[in-house]
């Protein structure tokens, strides 16, 4: 999406909220939900529409994980790395999980088909370790249910 339908889309977003400093997040979420992610532009964008700083939005969207400040896959599979399933071999299934899609915990692979991300309890503790494909939870993993999750995602 080019720079200036972000910043139309953004703008008639806002416009939803009236333009309230006390809807960012809402609007942010629209946007990323619109856009993909938050590109930078939306920042400014914001900034001078809800008469905040660039700062303070720029504090919002770094502070909350689920903002994407970049494209991501069109799949998103998120590895839990608490301590209950760090303690049944999650971090191992991390490892695997990486060099399955040659790229690092947090990365999108080169063709933009999945992206890897860390996250800290989805509350299946008594399923550890689990994970999340496209937001659809996933207990007891394992390296066979990884592999399949892989494939599907592939086709």
């Amino acid at each position: 999406m080019d720079a200036a339908v972000v910043t139309d889309t953004t703008l008639a977003i806002a416009a939803d909220y009236d333009n309230r400093p006390d809807a960012l997040i809402e609007i942010l979420h629209r946007v990323q939900a619109a856009v993909g992610y938050v590109p930078e532009e939306v920042v400014q964008t914001l900034a001078d529409t809800l008469n905040l700083s660039r700062a303070e939005v720029h504090g919002v969207v770094t502070f909350y994980h689920d903002f994407k400040r970049e494209p991501h896959g069109r799949h998103v599979l998120k590895m839990c790395r608490a301590e209950s399933c760090q303690s049944m071999g999650g971090e191992a299934l991390v490892k695997v999980a990486e060099a399955r899609l040659g790229v690092s915990c947090g990365g999108t692979t080169a063709d933009h088909s999945m992206t890897l991300e860390p996250a800290y309890c989805f509350g299946l503790c008594a399923m550890s370790p689990a994970a999340m494909m496209d937001g659809r939870p996933i207990g007891r993993m394992n390296e066979a249910r990884l592999d399949a999750l892989l494939r599907e995602a592939r086709s």
